[in-house]
């Protein structure tokens, strides 16, 4: 039986909890307002209100001659608060701002005045309007009824953002690059620019709504680049490995332009065939990130360390035994069958014989391998150029002392096999003989620039010590005319005009399968004052078309000097022009003075096509009139005759 003392008993405990519990509350009400209240008072502020940063406009990517490589577009998201205007705003503004944003935007007027009233009814604050609108629309738009009211009275909302646009569409899309890929990557340090701040609200639905704030910081866009990169040359290189490698129905394949005395790379194409299909488009940036055996354009780095070491000269003769050497279990062939007989250093070179060079490097370096890789290694073919576009490929030249290392090794890498190189590696030492045996590092950039204003240059050519000495240069530049004239380059002779280099034809993959070819050609033009050096690299065309690299590739680099040469007559070329009209007997050491002097005489157009004729003579300030449209095969003025501006002359073409 409950007593009134039990009962009083219980009353209390309940009261002395309810005590408790309101002292744990006023606790916590004390720790949330006071000791911590600031903590919440933040926390409450960030989820209503978040600052966002705002991404700058990046820099714009320039080719040499300020032609747009790649550019930052705004545009903009216009969505509309439907709640923030005043009922009589709109009821007066919005059938004309639907009638407008028909006009502007497609859709019926009522389809639009429908949304409008629809964001209204619902309260919706954030409404999208037009999605990704360029700039003109976005200030057409915002003049609009009702919009023109501004961002509070009229509930207008626009939110920038900028799109990366490449004008050159296709060509030269991965040395242009994304990201942190090809030039964009390379230069993102100046091309980004520093970010912003703005304060946004969070409205329904868990939208943002930027709003205006004294602590808003604006983004600093960034600097614009001019590279070395030459659309002109850019484009022609394009397209002359793009006809190459659909003709041969190749895997892929590089081509890299390069400025002989400054390192400046004019053109850089990488194109990669779609699989199962025979369209071809920048995959990868091969030229930069592939290593791969070289084949015979390696002769010249094998040829260059003997002749520095002094084991041979180019009078040195070798005998070829029909074409076939044997060393220990495996053979050496030449392409051609029965050989060349006993030859020469210089002739071996000029015909590419594998069994000659074989012997060459064998013969001087087999009781001290390690002379011959450590001076492949003073060369510097064992290092990477350190360029600063990103994924560059390592090279690799197999030393004595590496496990891997056979009786057959040396001989085997005197023409390119064992060893890989980047094509970009190789012309880098093609170039350096070119330039007598100076070493020039590759570059990519020009200036940095703030609109008109200069912050950085980088004009001067990076030089890396010599490869070789003047000497042994001198000798290996006779030879790579000598391929052309009449080695295995003769093919892209042209009386027009110099070359020199050197052909490559390496089979690769030969542990899966035979069949599959590396085909190049590297060297630079004209011939005895260079100004451009290249390189073309063609991976895996079909054998049953071609693979040797005098057929496969040889010809796009004919092609690349003969269109550089008729936009922009080189030096040697016009002095030659010039001397053998007999006017002047001078030598001339600017180009530019030389061009000027070269523009009073006519030069011999015959067999150029027509059109390549046409725009040789308007450039050298001739009216033209042309009959026909094959190749020309009658000038009017003879060449070797004095010219004058606007002088008339007349070409007949088959």
């Amino acid at each position: 039986m409950t007593t009134d003392k039990s009962i009083l008993r219980r009353f209390y405990i309940i009261a002395a909890i309810f005590v408790v519990v309101f002292l744990l509350m006023g606790y916590k009400l004390f720790d949330i307002q006071v000791v911590e209240g600031q903590k919440y008072r933040n926390l409450a502020q960030e989820t209503v209100y978040r600052n966002f940063s705002i991404e700058p406009n990046r820099g714009n990517l320039y080719d040499t001659n300020m032609n747009l490589l790649a550019t930052s577009v705004p545009k903009y998201d216009i969505r509309f608060d439907a709640v923030t205007v005043s009922e009589s705003n709109f009821q007066k503004y919005a059938s004309a701002l639907a009638s407008e944003l028909s006009k502007k935007l497609g859709n019926s007027k009522n389809y639009h005045l429908q949304k409008l009233k629809k964001a209204r009814q619902i309260k919706n604050r954030y409404v999208l309007i037009a999605k990704q609108v360029d700039y003109s629309d976005y200030v057409d738009i915002r003049e609009f009824p009702l919009f023109n009211l501004g961002p509070y009275k009229g509930g207008f909302i626009a939110e920038q953002s900028t799109v990366r646009e490449n004008p050159l569409g296709k060509i030269g899309e991965r040395t242009v690059g994304f990201g942190n890929v090809g030039l964009e990557g390379a230069f993102d340090e100046f091309l980004k620019g520093k970010k912003g701040r703005r304060l946004k609200q969070k409205i329904a639905k868990g939208q943002w709504k930027p709003i205006s704030d004294i602590n808003e910081v604006e983004p600093e866009d960034g600097y614009d680049v001019i590279s070395t990169i030459d659309v002109n040359i850019q484009d022609v290189a394009h397209h002359a490995l793009l006809e190459q490698l659909e003709h041969f129905e190749a895997d892929h394949g590089s081509v890299v332009v390069m400025e002989t005395k400054t390192g400046e790379i004019k053109a850089i194409s990488n194109l990669g065939r779609i699989k199962n299909s025979d369209k071809y488009y920048e995959k990868l940036n091969y030229a930069v990130y592939e290593p791969h055996e070289p084949g015979s354009t390696f002769k010249l780095m094998s040829m260059a360390a003997a002749l520095e070491d002094k084991v041979i000269d180019t009078s040195t003769v070798f005998d070829t035994e029909k074409g076939m050497v044997q060393f220990f279990d495996r053979r050496v062939y030449d392409s051609k069958r029965g050989g060349y007989g006993k030859i020469s250093a210089a002739e071996a070179f000029e015909v590419s014989s594998n069994t000659a060079f074989a012997k060459m490097i064998y013969e001087n370096y087999k009781d001290k391998p390690e002379r011959f890789v450590n001076r492949l290694y003073n060369m510097g073919l064992n290092e990477k150029i350190g360029l600063r576009i990103k994924g560059e490929g390592k090279p690799h030249i197999p030393h004595p002392q590496d496990s891997n290392w056979y009786g057959t090794t040396l001989p085997w890498m005197s023409f390119g096999y064992g060893v890989s190189l980047t094509s970009l590696q190789t012309l880098t030492f093609y170039n350096a003989i070119a330039n007598d045996g100076l070493k020039i590092k590759p570059k990519f950039i020009k200036q940095v620039r703030d609109k008109h204003t200069l912050i950085e240059s980088y004009s001067d050519p990076i030089v890396e010590g010599s490869v070789c000495s003047k000497e042994t240069a001198l000798k290996l530049q006779d030879l790579m005319k000598r391929v052309v004239e009449k080695g295995t380059g003769s093919n892209i002779n042209n009386s027009n005009f110099s070359m020199a280099g050197k052909t490559g034809t390496c089979q690769t993959e030969y542990w899966i399968e035979s069949g599959r070819y590396v085909s190049s050609f590297v060297g630079y033009f004209p011939a005895d004052e260079p100004k451009y050096s290249c390189i073309v690299v063609i991976h895996k065309p079909n054998p049953k078309i071609g693979y040797y690299g005098s057929t496969v590739a040889a010809p796009v680099f004919e092609k690349i000097a003969q269109k550089i040469y008729i936009d922009t007559p080189l030096k040697d070329e016009i002095t030659k022009e010039v001397f053998n009209s007999n006017i002047v007997n001078e030598t001339y050491e600017n180009y530019f003075e030389v061009s000027q002097k070269y523009k009073t005489v006519m030069p011999d157009i015959t067999g150029y096509p027509a059109m390549d004729a046409v725009s040789i003579l308007e450039n050298l300030g001739l009216k033209v009139n042309l009959v026909g449209n094959g190749k020309v095969k009658r000038q009017s003025i003879k060449s070797g005759t004095k010219i004058t501006n606007n002088q008339r002359v007349n070409l007949i073409s088959s």
